[in-house]
């Protein structure tokens, strides 16, 4: 803790002593480069790391301050940190965590009108991607990227059911509507052991009526479709009246769900409700011919009274229909509008769940989820998937890698993965702070100084400066800032919009300098600030 004491008495006697004293004290300047601890990150509030990027920037001056108390201005500080939630600090990967995505229908498949849910082995994606976005994003403008999500077929296809549509609740809702109608409760996405699932329970709360509406599922073309449903419902007590499945074809997605028509499913495969008993129970298929040439939603509808407050858990729920069959893989792939097409995006990958349950399907692994967390943190599985996937990439190779991350709830996420000494690495998170004679303020200017190896690049390496006396090559500030974008670029790939740095280099001038050039990422390039 640094301690300042400041005397204000007019009438001091040793008034002229401390100004001569004053006076005379220097600013103390430094440079340090740290990494937070656990034990750091406990003393900051933040356990475990931080939240946002604007929680580094509030709460790390003050820190630096009780660490460096006698800095001052020109100080800088350098800090690698760890986020809660898997953000990234370069731009090129939170423009695609930004990006619009889209999930392709049924009806986008090549097969689709066989009721085909996924692309077929020997399909290429890129093929029939243009077309697809094309129609679904209408009023996409130059530069915009999309990432687009499907699945295909890794299996011989059969003939068979198809899963028409398939509410999965993995990290979410999946799209659909929670009504409240009474109550404090209300339906949320949840996970236990092997399982993700909405859940309902007003245990505690009294009287409860909640409803759970799927999105509009279009049955027009299909016939004979059949719902199918993994649920699990203990504490009901016999009282089965207290959860059901509803379809209606006259409800608007948004709109009153009192005033439509709601018909219950009669489901005879049930769980058996006892009191703590959570074991999921796949239902028969429930014939929906009734539908047939309609469009539908369905609903869960839960209720609690004053006695009885049943736990819903459902794990899934879908709707089949005549086509085919076949084990599929969940992939994606990043599309960005170039010169009026769409073209699949160059050093990114997006992470399929067969690439999750390459990394371990237990608890606590990647592939059981399909997702990462802040207690499966992707550094921890990322390098060696990459080193099995590219197992002959060379030094300095890097890939942008997306991937979901369930934080809450499940968001896509990315970093940049480089090889760095025969290893992949993520980019770390960096943010330096500058000491501006009062506050550590955030400041990402970069130190640098060039080396040997920087000379050799730009063709300098014979004698290791600049020439800058008139008429000489490196004389214009331009010539030297075209040799410093090369060496900065090749040396820092990756760096975000804004960085900037103070360059340190030799020069001859007819005497040998060391010369400091201050620039900063702009567009892509290096420019004077």
């Amino acid at each position: 803790m640094a301690l300042g004491l400041v005397f204000t008495t007019a009438c001091d006697p040793m008034e002229d002593i401390y100004a001569e004293i004053d006076a005379q004290i220097e600013v103390i300047t430094g440079d340090v480069t740290i990494t937070l601890t656990d034990d750091d990150y406990d003393e900051l509030g933040v356990n475990g790391g931080f939240s946002t990027l604007n929680e580094v920037k509030t709460l790390m001056p003050n820190f630096l301050t009780d660490l460096y108390p006698i800095w001052g201005n020109g100080s800088s500080a350098v800090v690698h940190y760890a986020m809660k939630d898997g953000l990234s600090n370069l731009p090129e990967v939170n423009q695609l965590t930004q990006a619009d995505s889209y999930y392709l229908e049924n009806t986008d498949y090549p097969m689709g009108a066989s009721n085909a849910i996924g692309f077929f082995p020997g399909e290429n994606p890129e093929d029939f991607m243009g077309d697809i976005l094309d129609v679904n994003f209408p009023s996409a403008e130059e530069g915009d990227i999309v990432l687009a999500t499907y699945k295909q077929y890794v299996s011989e296809v059969t003939r068979g059911l198809s899963d028409y549509y398939l509410a999965s609740f993995n990290g979410d809702l999946s799209d659909f509507e929670s009504i409240n109608v009474m109550g404090s409760k209300e339906w949320y996405s949840s996970s236990f052991g092997d399982y993700e699932y909405a859940k309902m329970s007003a245990y505690g709360n009294g009287q409860n009526e909640d409803w759970l509406i799927s999105p509009e599922i279009d049955l027009t073309n299909q016939t004979n479709a059949s719902f199918q449903i993994n649920q699990a419902s203990p504490f009901i007590n016999g009282e089965w009246d207290l959860i059901s499945v509803l379809v209606s074809t006259n409800y608007t997605t948004g709109g009153d769900h009192t005033t439509a028509t709601w018909n219950e499913l009669t489901i005879e495969t049930m769980p058996s409700g006892a009191a703590y008993d959570y074991d999921y129970v796949l239902s028969e298929l429930v014939d929906l011919s009734a539908y047939n040439g309609e469009s539908i939603h369905f609903a869960f509808k839960y209720i609690a009274t004053d006695t009885t407050a049943p736990t819903w858990q459902i794990d899934f729920a879908v709707i089949k229909v005549p086509g085919v069959e076949g084990t599929t893989d969940s992939k994606g792939m990043y599309f960005q509008l170039v010169e009026g097409s769409w073209k699949a995006m160059d050093g990114v990958y997006y992470l399929s769940t067969a690439d999750y349950d390459s990394m371990g399907t237990q608890s606590g692994a990647p592939g059981r989820y399909n997702n990462f967390s802040n207690s499966t943190a992707p550094e921890n599985y990322l390098p060696t998937f990459l080193s099995t996937m590219d197992p002959y990439a060379q030094e300095e190779d890097n890939l942008i890698i997306m991937y979901k991350y369930f934080a809450g709830s499940t968001e896509v996420k990315g970093n940049l993965y480089t090889v760095v000494d025969g290893q992949w690495t993520p980019n770390a998170l960096v943010m330096q702070f500058g000491h501006d004679g009062n506050n550590w303020v955030p400041d990402n200017t970069i130190k640098y100084t060039l080396t040997s190896a920087d000379y050799a690049l730009v063709g300098n390496d014979r004698y290791g400066n600049f020439d800058v006396r008139g008429g000489k090559a490196e004389e214009s500030i331009e010539s030297r800032l075209e040799k410093i974008n090369t060496i900065l670029l090749n040396n820092f790939p990756g760096m975000a919009e804004g960085q900037k740095f103070v360059v340190s280099y030799n020069v001859y001038s007819g005497a040998n300098e060391v010369w400091e050039t201050k620039v900063i990422l702009t567009g892509g390039v290096y420019v004077l600030q």
